[in-house]
């Protein structure tokens, strides 16, 4: 019977201990990139587009590429949602009794955290180059300037937090039963009587 405990299965719904996940260097990255996603995306929301003293509509701060906003936007908002879920899969991740989805959830979390890393460098060049290309005659207030400067700062930042998450999840890969992570999150319980 004691292979039924193998890999955490017989110990599935224990206490969740959220000081010791928060502490461990993937959750801190995970919000870190988290928090860097939420400045991308408001910072092209919301000082992205100006206008022209010439022209009644927007257009975007990035060389007037209006594909250079949206994608900030969009790689914003997608990995703000990336984030997260890969967070509640952290929390929920102890609880997974078997080896097999455990893989998977490790694998997709390589795979995601490489792209990511991959996107944010694509998006880093990509803003940088439309910034430094833009035609500083067309916004003479110098409007949105510091934004988009924040936008190409933290996308820049994001290529090595999301390429962190990569490393910490292959060096998870490594240990094929991840009993000792179960057993740091979810410390046994004395069981109780019944009465």
């Amino acid at each position: 019977m004691e292979g039924m405990q193998a890999y955490g299965a017989g110990k599935a719904g224990g206490a969740f201990d959220p000081v010791t996940f928060l502490q461990q260097p993937q959750t801190v990255l995970r919000i870190v990139s988290w928090l860097f996603s939420i400045v991308i995306f408001g910072c092209i929301a919301n000082e992205g587009y100006i206008n022209s003293p010439k022209e009644v509509e927007e257009y975007c701060i990035f060389n007037h590429n209006q594909n250079a906003c949206n994608y900030g936007v969009f790689m914003g908002s997608m990995a703000f949602l990336c984030c997260m879920a890969f967070l509640a899969l952290d929390i929920y991740f102890p609880q997974i009794s078997s080896v097999k989805d455990r893989k998977k959830a490790v694998l997709a979390d390589i795979g995601v955290s490489a792209f990511w890393s991959f996107m944010w460098f694509v998006g880093f060049c990509f803003l940088a180059n439309q910034w430094q290309v833009s035609k500083q005659e067309d916004n003479p207030l110098r409007e949105g300037g510091d934004a988009a400067r924040a936008a190409i700062t933290f996308s820049f930042f994001s290529i090595f937090t999301w390429g962190a998450q990569t490393l910490f999840s292959m060096e998870k890969l490594k240990n094929v039963s991840f009993e000792e992570e179960y057993t740091k999150l979810f410390p046994p319980q004395p069981h109780q009587p019944l009465v």
